[in-house]
This record gives C-alpha cells, structure tokens and sequence, in this order.
C-alpha cells in the first residue's frame, strides 16, 4: 500500500501554515523522495515544532504507511504520528491530470 506504481516519481511536499489569522505567511518544503537522513530529520523537526500548533498540510502520492521506506522507521513513525493527529486526510482516486495533459500534449508548452 504504501509504494508508488511503476514509473511515478515519489514526491512529498509539506506546507506549514501560520495559524495567525493576520499572518499569510508559509513555509514549503519540497522533498524528491527517498530522502535522505539529513533531510528526513529536518521534515520530523518540521513537523513536531509545528505539531498542535500551526496548521500543516502535506501533498504527496505515497500513503503515509509508506513513509518507513523513505526514512528510518523511528522517524517516519513520529513523523506520521504528529501528521495524522487530528487531521483532516483527503485521499483522491484516478488518474493524474499532469499525467494526463502531458501525454495528450495538452501541457506545458515549450517557449518559442
């Protein structure tokens, strides 16, 4: 459940929202998985210093229980763990519609 099917890149991109409602600012962190040790640790640090108190929001097409292929087993546990804590989880179905655009060449067009 937790791999990627062939040919598709894994990729997890993590948004931390400032839970002020004055404030519109926000921190992305944009990771090409596996990652490494450095930059697991540094997602686990990005997680807990904003875990019940700034919103987090997290966009990738590996399921969460698949996150202990990606770092060691310790930190994608806490990492999942804070994550899913009173979250709100979206799961969507079908097929990409990049994916699609980009083989249909209905994408992104070369400059000329």
């Amino acid at each position: 459940m937790g791999r990627v099917p062939n040919g598709t890149a894994s990729s997890l991109e993590v948004v931390s929202c400032q839970a002020n409602p004055l404030s519109n600012s926000d921190s992305r962190v944009g990771l090409a998985l596996p990652v490494s040790p450095d930059a697991a640790e540094g997602l686990y640090r990005l997680v807990d210093a904003a875990y019940e108190k700034r919103s987090v929001a997290v966009s990738s097409n590996l399921h969460p229980s698949g996150f202990d292929e990606l770092m060691p087993k310790t930190l994608a546990g806490a990492t999942v763990d804070r994550l899913l804590h009173h979250a709100h989880v979206c799961v969507t179905t079908g097929d990409s519609v990049r994916l699609l655009q980009a083989t249909t060449g209905k994408g992104v067009k070369p400059l000329a």
